[in-house]
């Protein structure tokens, strides 16, 4: 069955206002098409009645109807001359006539004028404030200091001309990272219990396969957490690994899921306190974790030094034995980087802090000696024969046996920092 058509609404006849003139109706007949009425545009129910751009939101039409009415009061005025006769009136009249004129012919010529004016004293300033070429800065460097970043020129992700304003940034923000003995604050943690838990933590960076930077930022994370909040012995576990899911989603491309870390802890704890506590660190810390670590120092300062895979690794394994050693909490990253290298040097007889090593680090031999020492004295001496996991990570010849090779003796090492 078709479908029966709606009846169409009655128009309600509107009633004239009083003093005003009703509206003539339209006397044309409504156009029917196929089972549709189409209404007339003047109906009230009819189509949209047409609109110049922007008429009805501007005063322009009454502009134009006051136009209108002078020319046509022109016209008038002169007809009724031609009869009656010339009177002071008329005079008037025709006073105003040809001032209107004139203030037309203004209105439309002025503007003309203003805008010829107007570019001719443009032209010449965009001539003169033309952008300028930018030319590239040479680098200037010290004598007998070398561009390390000149041949990675050709590589865009090397980033070679903003590596000396990112490291000089980094460096910057160190003192903004400097920590202090919040052990003072700690009633039921110990250095000793700091120390099995980055034992720990190094483990699970073997375990991941997670870069050397997350290890760094995770034990980070851990100090400056300790710095400012109690916390007690049966969360440490907790914290070490929230700390180490956190530096992961920082620094991995793929970083191990939640789940992974609550069973590297054989479930002590629960789904819900590990997100609890992930907060907590952020919070505490204002989520401010672009924290600086040594290893990516390490790697600039081995750059400049020229120095192989090996002796650069001999660096990490002095570098990172430091991160399980509370003594070294305080000690800025940059310092704690180009002392172990000063060291590796050294050991492999490589030759003396020089020039470009010095401009790029920031550091003279004579800043970096005491914290030499001390990192020999690491070296000679296990102090907890617990912390087995970096010296057997470091034994390993994928990383060159380095754990393996005799540290200097203090003696002969004073004398090769003082030649």
């Amino acid at each position: 069955m078709m479908p029966s058509l709606r009846p169409s609404r009655p128009v309600a006849s509107k009633l004239p206002r009083p003093g005003k003139q009703p509206a003539v109706e339209n006397t044309q007949p409504e156009k029917v098409e196929g089972n549709q009425i189409k209404r007339s545009p003047s109906s009230p129910q009819g189509g949209a009645k047409k609109r110049s751009a922007f008429g009805d939101i501007t005063n322009a039409h009454k502009h134009l109807q006051v136009l209108q009415k002078k020319k046509e009061g022109q016209k008038c005025a002169f007809k009724k001359n031609k009869n009656v006769p010339s009177n002071e009136v008329t005079k008037n009249n025709e006073l105003n006539i040809r001032k209107t004129q004139k203030k037309i012919a203004t209105e439309v010529v002025v503007p003309q004028v203003k805008e010829d004016k107007v570019e001719e004293k443009n032209e010449p300033d965009q001539k003169k404030f033309q952008p300028p070429v930018e030319i590239p800065e040479q680098k200037v460097f010290p004598p007998g200091v070398e561009d390390i970043d000149q041949d990675a020129v050709d590589d865009p992700f090397a980033t070679s001309e903003y590596a000396m304003d990112i490291f000089r940034y980094m460096q910057e923000r160190e003192e903004k990272f400097l920590l202090t003995n919040y052990m003072e604050i700690q009633t039921d943690i110990s250095k000793e219990m700091r120390s099995i838990l980055v034992d720990w933590m190094v483990e699970v960076q073997e375990n991941f396969e997670l870069n050397h930077e997350t290890l760094y930022l995770a034990v980070k994370l851990v100090d400056h957490y300790l710095s400012v909040s109690v916390s007690m012995k049966e969360k440490l576990q907790l914290l070490g690994s929230t700390a180490v899911l956190i530096a992961s989603k920082f620094e991995e491309r793929c970083p191990p899921c939640l789940d992974d870390f609550l069973y590297i802890c054989d479930d002590a704890y629960r789904r819900e306190e590990l997100v609890a506590m992930e907060m907590e660190i952020l919070q505490k810390l204002n989520f401010d974790i672009n924290i600086p670590v040594p290893y990516r120092f390490l790697r600039r300062f081995a750059k400049c030094a020229h120095a192989n895979m090996e002796t650069l690794t001999l660096a990490r394994y002095a570098c990172e034995l430091t991160l399980q050693e509370y003594d070294f909490v305080q000690e800025s990253a940059s310092k704690l980087a180009a002392s172990c290298l000063l060291l590796a040097l050294k050991m492999k007889e490589l030759g003396d802090w020089s020039a470009t090593l010095q401009h790029y680090s920031g550091y003279q031999i004579k800043d970096l000696v005491p914290l030499v020492k001390r990192l020999n004295f690491l070296l000679t001496y296990q102090p907890n024969e617990k912390l087995k996991a970096v010296r057997a990570k470091y034994s390993h010849r994928v990383f060159y046996e380095v754990a393996k090779m005799p540290p200097l003796d203090m003696l002969k090492l004073e004398e090769a920092l003082q030649s």
